[in-house]
Formats: C-alpha cells, sequence, structure tokens
C-alpha cells in the first residue's frame, strides 16, 4: 500500500518526457487520432505552484488511441523508468469524477497531436480532500496551495472550496469527516504556512507509523483502516495530532474562548 515508484519526477523532466510521448505517439499514427491528458495530483501540483519540487508518480486521466500505452512503456523503457511512470490508476479512485474535464484548464499542447489539461485551485484542493489520506501529502499539499493563493493575492475561500466539492462531487459531505473538519479548521486559523511545515511533519511521521505496522503486521493495513492505525499510535504515544489540536483552537474560537483571552488580555495591558 506504501510503496512509491523509485523516480523523482519534476516539472523540468516531467515536461521532456511527456513531449517524448507525444513524438513518439505521432510516429504511430497518433497525427490522425489526437490523444489528452488530465495531469491531477502530484503533477499538477508540479505544472502549477511551486512549493512542492517532486513527485513520485504521474496520474492522468488518459483520452488516446490503444497504441498510448504502448508509447508510454516505450518512452519509459528509454528513460529507465519504471513500469506504470503514467497511468490512468486514479480513474479507479474516489477521487474520479466524470466532471473533471469541465473543471480542468488547458496547459500545453505538443506536436498538435497532445493536449496537456490540469487541475488548479479549488478544484485541485477538493480532490486532494476527498481523498484526504493523512500519510500521503494530500493535506500538504491543500495548505500549500491556499498558502501560494494567499501570496499571490488571490486567496481562495471556503465558499470557493465548497462550492468545488459540490461541482465535483454533488455534496459536501461526500468528503471523509476527518477532510472536512481539517479544512475547517484551517480556514479559521489561517496561518497557512506555518501549518503547511507541521502537517508536512505529521504526514512524514504518519507514513512512518505505517511503514512500520505493515513490516509487523503484513497486508493488516488498508486505505479503510490506516486512520484509525495513525490514531491508535497517537493515542499510545500519548501525543495529539496536528489535526486533533487544529479542531480544538477551532471550538475555542467558535465558543469564542480565544477572542475572549485576547479581549482580557488588551484590558490588562491597559
Amino acid at each position: 500500500m506504501l510503496s512509491e515508484l523509485p523516480v523523482e519526477f519534476t516539472k523540468d523532466n516531467l515536461e521532456k518526457y511527456i513531449k517524448e510521448v507525444a513524438k513518439e505517439y505521432r510516429k504511430q499514427g497518433g497525427k490522425h487520432m489526437p490523444a489528452e491528458f488530465i495531469l491531477v495530483g502530484g503533477a499538477s501540483i508540479l505544472i502549477n505552484y511551486g512549493f512542492r519540487d517532486m513527485t513520485t508518480d504521474i496520474d492522468a486521466i488518459i483520452h488516446a488511441a490503444s497504441t498510448m500505452k504502448e508509447v508510454i512503456n516505450r518512452v519509459g523503457d528509454h528513460y529507465g523508468l519504471p513500469n506504470g511512470w503514467l497511468n490512468a490508476d486514479f480513474t479507479k479512485t474516489e477521487s474520479y469524477t466524470d466532471k473533471l474535464f469541465e473543471f480542468s484548464v488547458f496547459y500545453k499542447s505538443y506536436y498538435n497531436v497532445l493536449t496537456i489539461r490540469t487541475i488548479s485551485s479549488e478544484y485541485l484542493i477538493a480532490m486532494k480532500l476527498k481523498s484526504g489520506r493523512q500519510y500521503k501529502k494530500d493535506l500538504s499539499d491543500v495548505l500549500g496551495i491556499l498558502m501560494e493563493h494567499e501570496k499571490l493575492g488571490i486567496p481562495i475561500d471556503i465558499f470557493l472550496i465548497r462550492k468545488a466539492v459540490t461541482d465535483l462531487y454533488e455534496d459536501w459531505n461526500s468528503l471523509p469527516q476527518v477532510s472536512r473538519s481539517f479544512i475547517e479548521a484551517v480556514m479559521s486559523d489561517g496561518q497557512y504556512e506555518k501549518l503547511y511545515e507541521q502537517i508536512k511533519d505529521s504526514e512524514k511521521l504518519n507514513k512512518e507509523v505505517l511503514i512500520s505496522f505493515d513490516q509487523k503486521y503484513q497486508g493488516l493495513s488498508k486505505e479503510s483502516n490506516v486512520d484509525i492505525i495513525i490514531e491508535r499510535h497517537q493515542k499510545k504515544a500519548g501525543k495529539k495530532s496536528i489535526l486533533a489540536i487544529l479542531q480544538e483552537k477551532k471550538a475555542e474560537i467558535d465558543n469564542g474562548e480565544i477572542g475572549e483571552e485576547v479581549h482580557n488580555k488588551d484590558d490588562y495591558e491597559r
């Protein structure tokens, strides 16, 4: 479950490999049947943002002739990339929806035969929240996107995120509970840059916990129980997760406790 491809894709080499795919596809007669990739996940992060410099897999929605799979494998073999280096397995996950094309944006076209589209901003956040894995980079990616939009002066608010979720998945409650609690707490806190580093560290630790669990109890960890495994480890270690801390802080804000503390502090200082 936790295996990763032994290669790091950057924005530069990702574009090089895709360009080679387009060139090879054209040679194989693709000029008579143009193709389209909608890049999602880490690949879409690399193309649209600067807070991450690599990803270990390339997920895409692939619309092409049947020869495309052979072309992708041939390019992978040429550059020593692992099998499945660019794949459509994402379409089997809960984050996939056929509405993604509607909300994707044009990125580039190669050799008049391959069009690349990506997912960005609140729609990419919605996808990351739908997945909501605490041991991957889903939640830190959400914060990275919020952080960069804030710096650019085009912030994304909770209303845009809610609209994106309903556009793609019809119902806000279709998100995992942990994702809903996370984004609501994060938006209340607003310290995206600080939280980004904390969540990154938390995700790294959670992954180490799951790797250790897998080594001890082979085959027992699944997507359906990883949150329980992580939560039990945290309780055993006597530690609160960043998510739990955020939720407590949000509850204090909602109850007016933090505002009251600030008010009392101001009275004291005066």
